[in-house]
C-alpha cells in the first residue's frame, strides 16, 4: 500500500517518516527514546479497536487492552492516517501488508507484529498529533480471518468461528477463504538491538535477594556479585530459612566489597520479602534476583547500559534454565552459543521475571512494591511487570544481561506454595485462602492466576479464557480420553468456580503490600 510519507531528520541524522502533522519538537525528543513507531490514535477513535484479538490472546498478553490515564503507552492500535516511524524500521518490516483490504487492519497488523514478534515498540503519545477527529473502524470478516490465518495457528481461527457463531455462513466462507489463500507467517523479522553506550555518571545499584533454605546458593550468587564489572552499591538478603535449619555464621558482611545487609524474615511469602527489601533500598536502580541463579561479570553493567542507551525505566533480562543445579557459568556460555530462539532483540517485554530484572527505584516506589495477594501462589512476577507498563514504564527485553537459573528441587519460597496441592488434614492453609480454608474441592487453576485475570483484564476476556480453558481440557491430547474427561467435567467446572471464588475475595481486598 503506497503511503505519502514526509521525512524528518533528527539531530542524530536519523530519518523519521510520518503521515499527518506531528509536533516535530516532540517527535525529535521521542526519536531519542525506546520507541520506534509513534501515534496519537486514542483520541482518533482507535483505542481498544479490533477487540477480536481476544480469540487468540484472551488474557496474559499485556497489550491486548490499551492503557488508561497515561500520556505514553505501548499500543499497536496504529492509525494509518496519522503516525510516524523510523525509516529503518518501516523498510525492515516491509511496510503494510497489501493482502488486507482494510488499511486500518493493515496498520494494526504492522504494529502488532512489530511489537509481538519484531522487537520494535509502537507507542501511543498524547498530543503528538493534534488531529482529534474520531474515525470509524471498519474491518471485514474476510480481513479478520486473514489476520488470524497469517499470524496464528489454525486452531485460533476455529475458536473464533465457534465464538462468533458456527451458524453464520459469512464466518465459514471467510474461514475457508483465508485457509485456502494464505499461510501462517514463519519467517519472523527481528529488529537488531542498538549498540549499547557506556555507563554515564555513577548510578547506584541496590540488589535484592529473597531466599529460603538455600544459603549455599545465596552465597554463590554473592560471590558472582563480587566479580561484577559494575559493582552494586548495596545488596539486601532477606532470608526466611527457619531457625532450626539456618547457619547464621555463613553470612559475613565484611567478605564483600559492597554494603550487604542480611535480614531474617519473620513474615511469610516472597512478595513480602521483596517489599521488606525494597523499603531498605537506596540505589538509583533496583535489580531483582532469585537466590538460585548464577550471573556473569557484566550482568549489572549491561542492565544499566541498556536502560541508559534506550532512555528507559525497566528491563527484563534473559533467564536461561539449567539442566541441573550443579551447572556453572561455563555451562551458561555453551547454552547461549546454542540458543535456539532469536536472542538479539530488545523491544517491549511480554513477561517479567523477579529472577532477572532491573527497574529505576523511582518507579518501584510509585508502584509501592509487590502485591502480597500472590503469596502462596503464582503470577506475582507478571503482575509486577504489567503494573509497571500500565504506569507508562514499559519493561524492555534485555538480551545482554543473562543468568543461569539452577532451579534446585528443594528450598525456596515455593516450599510454602507446594502445600496448595495437598488435600485433607495434612494441608497447610495458604495466604490466598483468607478466612475460607479449602475443604473438599481444590481450586484449579491457581486462585492467584485467576486473581490476576480479574485484576488486569476485562470480564469479556475472562469469559474467553474460560471457554478456551475447557476446550483445551477436553480436546488436547488423546482423543480416546474425551469420554472420561466429559465424566470429570462437572468436577472440573466446580474447581474452576472455586478458583474464581477466591480470586473475587482477593479482589475485594485490593492490592496489598504489607
Amino acid at each position: 500500500m503506497a503511503l505519502n510519507f514526509k521525512e524528518y531528520i533528527n539531530s542524530k541524522g536519523e530519518i523519521i517518516l510520518y503521515i499527518g502533522n506531528p509536533n516535530l519538537d516532540k517527535l525529535e525528543q521521542l526519536s531519542h527514546g525506546f520507541g520506534d513507531i509513534w501515534h496519537s490514535s486514542f483520541e482518533q477513535g482507535y483505542k481498544n479497536a479490533f477487540p477480536d484479538l481476544v480469540y487468540q490472546a484472551f488474557v496474559f498478553f499485556w497489550y491486548i487492552n490499551d492503557f488508561d490515564a497515561i500520556d505514553e503507552a505501548v499500543s499497536w492500535r496504529l492509525n494509518p492516517n496519522h503516525f510516524a516511524v523510523r525509516k529503518s524500521v518501516w523498510e525492515l518490516f516491509n511496510g503494510f501488508d497489501s493482502d488486507f483490504k482494510s488499511n486500518q487492519l493493515a496498520a494494526f497488523d504492522f504494529a502488532y507484529n512489530a511489537l509481538r514478534n519484531g522487537g520494535a515498540i509502537p507507542l501511543y503519545v498524547k498530543g503528538l498529533f493534534q488531529e482529534n477527529t474520531k474515525e470509524i473502524i471498519e474491518i471485514s470478516t474476510r480481513d479478520r480471518y486473514v489476520f488470524f490465518r497469517k499470524n496464528f495457528i489454525f486452531s485460533h481461527s476455529l475458536f473464533m468461528l465457534y465464538r462468533k457463531g458456527i451458524w453464520k455462513l459469512s464466518e465459514w466462507n471467510s474461514l475457508f477463504y483465508a485457509k485456502k489463500n494464505f499461510k501462517q507467517r514463519t519467517n519472523r523479522i527481528v529488529l537488531s538491538p542498538r549498540e549499547l553506550n557506556g555507563i554515564e555518571g555513577k548510578p547506584t545499584v541496590s540488589y535484592i535477594i529473597p531466599t529460603m533454605m538455600r544459603q549455599d546458593f545465596t552465597l554463590n550468587l554473592l560471590d558472582d556479585l563480587k566479580t561484577q564489572t559494575y559493582l552494586p552499591t548495596q545488596v539486601i538478603v532477606v532470608d526466611a530459612t527457619p531457625e532450626n535449619s539456618r547457619d547464621e555464621s555463613l553470612y559475613n558482611p565484611s567478605n564483600y566489597p559492597f554494603e550487604v545487609q542480611f535480614h531474617w524474615q519473620t513474615s511469610k511469602g516472597s512478595c513480602r520479602a521483596r517489599n521488606e527489601a525494597i523499603d531498605l533500598c537506596t540505589g538509583d536502580y533496583i535489580v531483582f534476583g532469585d537466590d538460585d541463579i548464577r550471573i556473569p561479570s557484566d550482568f549489572i553493567e549491561n542492565h544499566i547500559r541498556l536502560l541508559q542507551t534506550y532512555n528507559a525505566g525497566a528491563c527484563n533480562g534473559l533467564d536461561i534454565q539449567a539442566d541441573h543445579q550443579k551447572q556453572t557459568l561455563e555451562d551458561l556460555k555453551v547454552k547461549l552459543e546454542n540458543f535456539a530462539y532469536p536472542r538479539w532483540y530488545v523491544g517491549a517485554s511480554q513477561s517479567y521475571s523477579n529472577a532477572n530484572s532491573c527497574v529505576k527505584r523511582e518507579h518501584v516506589s510509585k508502584l509501592i512494591g509487590n502485591d502480597i495477594n500472590y503469596d502462596g501462589g503464582y503470577g506475582e512476577d507478571s503482575d509486577f511487570g504489567i503494573s509497571l507498563t500500565k504506569m507508562g514504564v514499559p519493561v524492555l527485553h534485555n538480551p545482554f544481561s543473562t543468568n543461569l537459573h539452577l532451579k534446585p528441587p528443594v528450598g525456596g519460597y515455593r516450599f510454602w506454595g507446594s502445600q496448595a496441592k495437598i488435600m485433607g488434614k495434612k494441608r497447610k492453609t495458604q495466604p490466598w485462602e483468607l478466612d475460607t480454608p479449602v475443604k473438599n474441592i481444590r481450586p484449579v487453576p491457581s486462585p492467584t492466576i485467576m486473581y490476576q485475570i480479574h485484576k488486569q483484564f476485562t470480564p469479556q476476556q475472562l469469559t474467553e479464557y474460560k471457554h478456551k480453558y475447557f476446550i483445551t481440557y477436553l480436546f488436547k491430547g488423546n482423543k480416546w480420553s474425551i469420554p472420561l474427561k466429559l465424566i470429570k467435567l462437572p468436577h472440573r467446572l466446580m474447581q474452576f468456580d472455586k478458583s474464581v471464588f477466591y480470586a473475587k475475595k482477593l479482589m475485594q481486598l485490593g492490592k496489598r503490600t504489607k
